[in-house]
């Protein structure tokens, strides 16, 4: 039996799940509301404050599908309850982003500007000009948007500019080596 699989879900106050034919699960929540169809062969069932997942045999197939419908639905309750974010650190000089309206401003020595418009259900935020925040409610929306976003500029290993993700470990590289021997 799966340890993740078989684990409960507990659902928090505020929070509903609707499990509609085809496994399609909706959950509301003071946030806002999901709506995912899961695999047609996991059973879902809502009783109690609790979500369970069953799967109907021990095939290869159906041990995997288990654990990943039950931390799909578990990320569904926790976005619409609590939300996720992703935090970016800017490190270089003269990078740094600001934030225009809902857009974000990214200046990262391009001859110009990135501008970054966030998809629905995506809030950006910057509280300083070397930090970037990726709000929402959904885990898988919000890790894309800041893997876009990191994309722009990836960190280099020769001085270590670009954006990572805060407490990245960017591994570094020696630089040229001297000039030896010559004359």
């Amino acid at each position: 039996m799966s340890r993740i699989g078989r684990a409960p879900i507990t659902i928090p106050g505020g929070v509903s799940v609707v499990v509609g034919e085809n496994n399609e699960v909706t959950v509301k929540g003071p946030k806002g509301s999901l709506t995912r169809a899961l695999p047609p062969a996991m059973t879902v069932s809502v009783a109690d404050n609790t979500i369970t997942v069953t799967r109907p045999s021990d095939s290869k197939q159906h041990r995997s599908l288990h654990g990943l419908t039950r931390t799909l639905l578990a990320n569904m309750v926790t976005g619409v309850s609590q939300g996720f974010s992703r935090n970016l650190e800017i490190v270089g000089v003269g990078y740094r982003a600001a934030k225009t309206g809902s857009k974000l401003t990214l200046s990262l020595g391009y001859s110009h500007p990135v501008e970054v418009e966030p998809p629905a259900g995506i809030m950006f935020d910057v509280p300083a000009p070397n930090k970037i925040v990726v709000a929402g409610i959904d885990k898988e929306m919000v890790g894309a948007m800041a893997a876009k976003i990191r994309s722009y500029r990836e960190p280099e290993p020769y001085k270590g500019k670009g954006i990572r993700y805060e407490g990245e470990n960017v591994r570094r590289k020696a630089g040229k080596a001297g000039a030896k021997g010559k004359k």
